[in-house]
């Protein structure tokens, strides 16, 4: 450097209790999954230095190293959990964002960015809510934040819950800040989840030329039967918490391109999102009555990833959330269980846990965005949860 060179100022370091600048640090922290080592490096940092127990968990029993984090202040309990994701879907076509997906810019009174909605701008409201808080003086916060949402969901929070388990870590509720508004922040949160159950229907056939039919044996008039009984009539019509069930045929396949051939065989692939007049057990006895009643052989695979239903009953922990929501917005939010699966379905098995989060309408799209108005009053209903939690609670 010579002495006519300016000297540039240093950059001022991250406050993690502003919540836009820490969702957009974060943003800038390129993390499709699984690639999410450096953003959780980042989050482990802070958190340390705001006093947390920080431990790094990384499991690779799919193949890949999946890293993880779980971070808590305080050892007494209650110990309230906000847990989350920093894994992000891929951008798509870059070319097409109006600001760079991972730029972290703010435009017009939005925070652009890939994860902006799903879900770092949650995590950040969360721990900026958590640090200006500060250390309960009876009982305990802590962080469960993955890097394995967006992708196979093996080795992230699962895998956690398990370690948890093993370590004799309580968790006595949670708060997991997923997207949960459809139209504006206050519309609804997340008291419970679907299940999800996928199979393959496949029936065999003997391959043959379509002018010689005796020749062969046409497999899809037998799935055809197979899929119409079931289809035949709905599984059931909805519970006090949950809509009918659903069953949806996605594919039909037989393999064949040609127009003079009869396939060999031929699969269905579908997908059942089931309320609590269900386990898995159930629905899958449920769905080989039905296919038995067509009275056609079949073999039928059920997919790994299954999930239960699940619900947490309205009571005090909920009522604190729905409080805190209507103490910030103004609106008291309608409890949902729409939607598709989400880590909850892994943290039921630990505690009660509801989800509240920012608007969804911009999750997974191009210029996925939230308004820093949202941002800023997410952060304080989550502190709003925060205070009335321990008060209440501790």
């Amino acid at each position: 450097m010579t002495p006519t060179d300016p000297v540039k100022p240093a950059a001022a370091p991250l406050d993690a209790r502003d919540p836009v600048a820490l969702a957009a640090a974060l943003i800038r922290s390129p993390s499709v999954t699984p690639q999410a080592q450096a953003t959780l490096d980042l989050v482990a940092d802070l958190l340390a230095g705001a006093g947390y127990r920080v431990e790094k968990l990384t499991f690779a029993s799919g193949g890949v190293p999946i890293a993880n984090l779980y971070a808590r202040i305080g050892e007494e309990g209650p110990n309230l959990c906000f847990a989350g994701h920093v894994d992000v879907v891929p951008v798509g076509d870059a070319a097409r964002w109006s600001h760079g997906p991972f730029s972290g810019e703010i435009a017009g009174g939005r925070l652009f960015g890939r994860g902006a909605v799903d879900m770092k701008g949650a995590v950040a409201a969360f721990m900026a809510a958590a640090l200006a808080y500060g250390r309960p003086r009876k009982g305990s916060l802590s962080f469960l934040i993955t890097g394995d949402e967006e992708g196979p969901a093996l080795d992230g929070t699962v895998k956690v819950v398990e370690w948890l388990k093993e370590k004799g870590e309580r968790i006595d509720h949670c708060v997991l800040g997923e997207p949960t508004n459809p139209v504006a922040l206050g519309d609804a949160f997340k008291i419970g989840r679907r299940g999800s159950l996928s199979g393959v229907v496949r029936v065999k056939g003997v391959q043959g030329h379509v002018a010689y039919p005796h020749l062969a044996d046409n497999p899809v008039p037998r799935l055809v039967r197979l899929l119409s009984a079931l289809i035949a009539g709905p599984l059931d019509a909805g519970s006090d918490f949950f809509p009918p069930s659903n069953l949806e045929v996605v594919s039909v396949d037989v393999g064949n391109t040609a127009f003079n051939v009869i396939p060999a065989e031929a699969d269905a692939r579908f997908n059942v999102r089931f309320n609590d007049h269900f386990a898995l057990a159930t629905l899958k006895a449920e769905i080989r009555r039905r296919l038995d009643a067509a009275g056609e052989p079949y073999d039928l695979v059920f997919q790994p990833g299954a999930s239960e239903s699940f619900i947490t009953a309205p009571g005090p922990f909920v009522d604190i959330v729905a409080g805190a929501v209507e103490a910030v917005t103004g609106r008291r939010p309608e409890p949902s269980t729409s939607g598709g699966t989400s880590d909850a379905r892994f943290i039921k098995d630990l505690c009660p846990v509801v989800e509240f989060g920012l608007v969804g309408q911009t999750m997974h799209k191009v210029d996925e965005a939230t308004t820093v108005r949202d941002l800023e009053d997410l952060t304080a209903v989550y502190g709003h949860i925060i205070t009335r939690y321990f008060a209440q609670f501790a």
